[in-house]
């Protein structure tokens, strides 16, 4: 592997560390939550520039409504909540105020995903790509380490648009380099291969790598790519790779249904005949669990992602 885990790290504290940081370089810049400051990691922003942070209390929705406001008076407003609030509850809020209107809001989502863990399903969203990818003038972002998070954060407020950028609770590998810029809409190759072609989000991304190890022991050469912009995709490096390969595997801690493998299902289909294998959640909810053991539970750990592999290359 090119990539070492240098520590584990909580990707909600790189939102944090990121939008300090941001902050400081951007008097413009505001920060929003609805009641959850130490839990989606604003706490040091609302620390240092407590006159540009606003505690909406548990309303959600009027969060949203006050970051569209402020972002048509100029500003930058970051509005940060559990994923499963910060999109679903806020829908209509988002549709009309935010994307409609093509405000300049950055909508944060914490503890997205079933590595939510022990909160359960009710928290564990696991549709909130699908419900943003589809709104017109919205840029959907899924960091997948500590580092990479801040970066997407910092990225999210030098780009002028809607954002949604989602993010962990628990601490997993943190491996990208340092300070390695962040640009929206371009995928971030992490292994070259020739077999097989491997797109991975989020969590999964280190999954993906650990599979791509798993993989070479058994003599298969495995591309492995970090595809941290949901929308745009970067539909040019899904087809290179996917050419040089001519197999492909899709991996996600989201719903078959609305996520990033159907994106590049979509991709593939209008482009090549490439046979792809999606490594998603079936169409069911989460439960309450630890978070490895839910994924493997779900079957979206890297064991799972090689034999997916092995699997679409046999589909040649």
């Amino acid at each position: 592997m090119n990539y070492k885990n240098t520590g584990n790290k909580e990707t909600r504290a790189g939102f944090g560390a990121g939008l300090l940081e941001a902050g400081c370089l951007n008097k413009n810049i505001v920060a929003l939550t609805a009641d959850l400051n130490g839990s989606v990691k604003t706490d040091a922003f609302a620390a240092e520039f407590p006159d540009r942070f606003i505690n909406t209390g548990i309303a959600e929705a009027n969060m949203i409504n006050v970051a569209a406001g402020l972002a048509l008076c100029g500003k930058i407003p970051f509005a940060a909540s559990f994923a499963v609030f910060a999109t679903g509850r806020v829908y209509d809020q988002i549709r009309q105020s935010v994307a409609y209107s093509k405000t300049n809001v950055k909508i944060c989502g914490s503890h997205a995903g079933l590595t939510l863990g022990e909160d359960g399903a009710t928290h564990q969203i696991m549709e909130d790509f699908a419900l943003m990818k589809v709104l017109p003038n919205m840029v959907v972002l899924c960091p997948c380490d500590y580092n990479q998070t801040k970066a997407a954060t910092i990225a999210a407020a030098q780009y002028f648009g809607a954002v949604y950028i989602r993010y962990g609770r628990p601490s997993v590998p943190n491996f990208t380099p340092e300070n390695t810029a962040f640009e929206i809409g371009k995928a971030q190759k992490l292994e070259d291969g020739t077999d097989v072609s491997i797109f991975a989000t989020g969590h999964l991304v280190w999954e993906a790598l650990l599979a791509c190890d798993e993989l070479k022991k058994q003599g298969i050469s495995a591309e492995v790519i970090n595809i941290h912009t949901i929308k745009p995709l970067d539909v040019d490096a899904i087809l290179q790779s996917a050419a040089k390969t001519g197999a492909v595997v899709s991996a996600e801690e989201h719903l078959r249904n609305g996520g990033l493998g159907e994106s590049i299902a979509q991709v593939l289909a209008t482009n090549s005949k490439t046979p792809l294998e999606i490594v998603a959640v079936d169409d069911r909810f989460g439960q309450s669990g630890k978070p490895m053991e839910l994924l493997d539970e779900y079957e979206l750990t890297h064991t799972y992602i090689a034999e997916a592999a092995k699997k679409a290359i046999s589909k040649k």
